[in-house]
């Protein structure tokens, strides 16, 4: 690259700074405070330097280049720390320059790539158009969003900036990238965590309603059988037993509205230190009789003695319940489901393999979206519950699946403590002995 190509290069790059926003502001206040890269930034310098270079006597042209080098390798160092990703073009879009993020980004090394045309890493532009200095392609890229997905899947955002609105009669550009798949993905969780808390509060509204009148039934209930108490014989004896029976299942829908109404109202985890293997040992004996109804049987395998790990049991106990039983109706004709127990040093891992019909890509995606379900007895709350508590731990879930393969639902909680290495103390010296007694 020559002198000309250089110079106009570190201007465009400089005017692309300029007009990014907050994306480069905050990188100009340190390089002028420290003085000695503000005259780069100046146009005339270059310049000045190269219409006076056969004026100009050995000693002082040495110290010029000694100082354009130094200031080379600050503006180099920057570009190369910067989180955003930059990329020059020559006049027929071959790459020309680029710093590490943005060959991190789309995945080449300058090395290979200089020379090489920009449509074959980024082919998500039309780059004829772009170098062509169509205004209408100039437009939309200026807040353009796109998606690519090597060598990962990520969403940038990015504008190209040509020379030529830098200095007249220069060909090319500089593209300026950053990735803000975090920040989509943060926005996403947003809403969603929105949208839930929104169905929540309207389950937790019909069940409040459905209360009131369970209450007023059971109380007119207590009445009725006060007054059958009246009557004696066989037929006093049936009416009791009716009205008994009508009790109870009034009382029972009473109990699953409260533990439903627990289960969806946002709460703060109460943490405590369980022992997971005695958790789920209890959770398997309350669902002892519904497993075997089914024709399940369930092993549990854990490692050795594993550590107590901060948990609300209750809330924990809820998530181990709807797996469990999610991993039993997943197979209809009975089956194993095979609970393991792992731990390492950032989580302790419970993975609930069933052998059933496992779930297709298509209800795959939409898993934990409230009020999905493709079982017929099913209300689409239960996973939506236990993403919600596990979240709430801090936690993860991850999920293996194939059609008529099965399914494994892994639930990741992150350990009690961490493991910290202490280096031993340094024995001590006999004036450190006297000085302690």
């Amino acid at each position: 690259m020559g002198r000309k190509v250089k110079a106009s290069l570190l201007r465009a790059v400089i005017f692309a700074l300029k007009w990014g926003d907050f994306v480069f502001g905050f990188l100009l206040a340190p390089i002028c405070h420290r003085g000695y890269v503000c005259a780069a930034m100046k146009s005339e310098f270059l310049d000045k330097l190269l219409a006076r270079i056969d004026k100009i006597d050995s000693g002082s042209l040495q110290n010029y280049f000694l100082r354009l080098a130094q200031e080379k390798g600050v503006m180099e160092t920057i570009f190369q720390a910067i989180q955003e990703g930059i990329i020059v073009l020559n006049g027929k879009g071959h790459i020309s320059y680029a710093n590490d993020r943005a060959q991190k980004i789309l995945g080449f090394n300058l090395n290979r790539a200089e020379g090489q045309p920009i449509s074959k890493y980024f082919r998500e532009v039309d780059w004829d158009l772009v170098l062509d200095l169509d205004e209408d392609e100039w437009s939309r890229l200026v807040t353009r969003e796109i998606e690519i997905t090597y060598p990962d899947h990520r969403f940038l955002e990015f504008y190209v900036v040509p020379l030529s609105t830098v200095e007249d009669g220069e060909e090319g550009a500089v593209i300026i990238m950053r990735d803000v798949s975090h920040a989509r993905e943060k926005a996403v969780s947003t809403i969603e965590s929105e949208r839930l808390n929104a169905i929540m509060l309207l389950a937790a509204g019909v069940a409040h309603e459905i209360g009131n009148p369970l209450n007023s039934l059971n109380i007119h209930l207590q009445l009725l059988d006060r007054e059958l108490g009246h009557i004696s014989g066989e037929s006093g004896e049936d009416l009791r037993e009716l009205v008994d029976v009508a009790r109870n299942e009034v009382t029972r829908l009473d109990q699953i509205i409260n533990q439903f109404l627990r289960a969806i109202r946002p709460s703060e985890p109460q943490l405590e230190a369980v022992d997971v293997k005695n958790l789920l040992e209890d959770t398997l004996q309350v669902m002892d009789l519904e497993i075997k109804d089914r024709g399940a049987w369930v092993e549990l395998e854990c490692e050795g003695d594993l550590p107590k790990i901060m948990l609300d049991k209750g809330q924990m106990r809820q998530v181990f319940f709807n797996l469990i039983k999610n991993g039993i109706q997943a197979m209809s004709e009975g089956g194993l489901l095979k609970v393991s127990v792992e731990v390492n040093d950032e989580f302790t891992s419970i993975a609930f393999r069933d052998s059933g019909v496992g779930i297709s890509a298509e209800d795959l995606g939409n898993i934990f979206e409230p009020y999905h379900t493709t079982k017929s007895e099913g209300h689409g709350l239960g996973l939506m519950i236990v993403q919600r508590i596990v979240r709430d731990h801090g936690g993860q879930i991850e999920i293996e699946t194939a059609p008529g393969k099965g399914t494994t639902i892994t639930v990741l909680l992150p350990r009690a403590e961490h493991r910290i290495r202490l280096l031993e103390a340094a024995p001590k010296t006999k004036d450190q002995e006297k000085a302690s007694t």
